[in-house]
C-alpha cells in the first residue's frame, strides 16, 4: 500500500518523540506542578522540566499508556468521520457520473475502491476484482480515480475519465488493460491504449480539457479526505474503510460480513 505520510513536528522537549504524547504526559503530571503554572518564570520553568523529565524516567511505562490511550483516541475519531462522510457524500460515494462501474449494476453488494494507475499494489488487486466478478454476482465494484502519485498519474487517470464519458462501454476493458500493462502509465501511453480501443484523438483531447475532469478528481480527493484515505488501493465496503491490497480473501470476508448484516437488519 502507498501513502501519503505528512511530517510531525516534535516538541523542544528531548524526551517524548511525540509531540501529543508529551502534551498528555504534562498534562498527567501537573499534580507534582506547582498550581500557578502558567507564571513560572524561566528557572521554575526548568526545573519544572527537570521533575517532569525525572519522573518519567522513573516510570517509562506511562508513555505506553499515554500512546495506546493517543491512538485509540485517533482510531475512534477516525471511524467517526468515515462514518460521518459516508452518511453525508453517499451519493458522491456510491452514485457519481465520473465513476467506473464493473459487474452486474443490480448486485445487492458493492466494493468502491480508490486506485491510481501507477500503484504496483493496486495492479497486484486487479485480479481480486476480476475473480469476484466472475465467481460472484452479487458483487460489483465501482472504481474511483485517485491519482496520488504524480503527474503521470494525474494525465493518465484524465484520459481515462475522458474515454468512460465517450465510451463508456469500454471501460471496464481500458481499465484492466491500462492498469494491468507493464512500466510508467503516462498520458501518452494511456491516450495510445484509447486510440487502440476506437475512440478518436482529436475528441479524447477535446473531452480532456472540459472542467468536470478536474472536477472528478478533487471530488475523490473529497471523499479520501472525509474516509482517511491517504493511499491506494483503498476500499469501502458496507460500513467499513479497508486500507491496502488485502487480497481477496480477506475483501471476501467483508462482502461475507456485509451479507450477514442485511440478514439480521443491522
Amino acid at each position: 500500500m502507498i501513502f501519503r505520510n505528512p511530517e510531525t513536528t516534535l516538541m523542544r522537549f528531548a524526551f517524548p518523540r511525540n509531540a501529543l504524547a508529551a502534551l498528555a504526559v504534562l498534562a498527567a503530571t501537573t499534580a507534582i506542578v506547582p498550581a500557578p503554572a502558567m507564571a513560572l518564570d524561566e528557572a521554575d520553568k526548568a526545573q519544572v522540566e527537570t521533575i517532569i523529565r525525572e519522573y518519567l524516567l522513573a516510570n517509562p511505562e506511562i508513555m505506553l499508556d499515554v500512546q495506546k490511550a493517543l491512538e485509540e483516541k485517533q482510531a475512534n475519531a477516525r471511524v467517526a468521520s468515515q462514518q460521518q462522510t459516508m452518511r453525508d457524500m453517499k451519493d458522491a460515494i456510491y452514485s457519481s457520473e465520473h465513476q467506473v462501474e464493473i459487474g452486474d449494476k443490480n448486485a445487492p453488494i458493492t466494493i468502491v475502491e480508490f486506485f491510481d494507475y501507477n500503484c504496483g499494489f493496486c495492479q497486484r488487486a486487479l485480479s481480486d476484482m476480476d475473480r469476484f466478478v466472475a465467481k460472484d454476482s452479487g458483487v460489483r465494484f465501482i472504481l474511483k480515480e485517485f491519482p496520488v502519485l504524480g503527474e503521470d498519474s494525474l494525465d493518465a487517470h484524465k484520459v481515462s475519465l475522458a474515454f468512460n464519458k465517450l465510451m463508456p462501454e469500454k471501460s471496464a476493458e481500458f481499465h484492466r488493460e491500462l492498469l494491468g500493462s507493464k512500466g510508467r502509465k503516462t498520458g501518452e501511453i494511456a491516450m495510445q491504449l484509447a486510440v487502440k480501443l476506437g475512440a478518436d484523438a482529436n475528441a479524447m483531447k477535446a473531452e480532456m480539457n472540459k472542467p468536470y475532469i478536474m472536477e472528478a478528481v478533487r471530488e475523490s480527493y473529497r471523499l479520501a479526505d472525509g474516509l482517511g484515505i491517504t493511499g491506494t488501493p483503498s476500499y469501502v465496503i458496507g460500513n467499513e474503510v479497508v486500507f491496502g491490497a488485502v487480497g481477496y480473501d480477506q475483501l471476501n470476508t467483508k462482502v461475507a460480513n456485509v451479507r450477514e448484516c442485511g440478514k439480521a437488519a443491522c
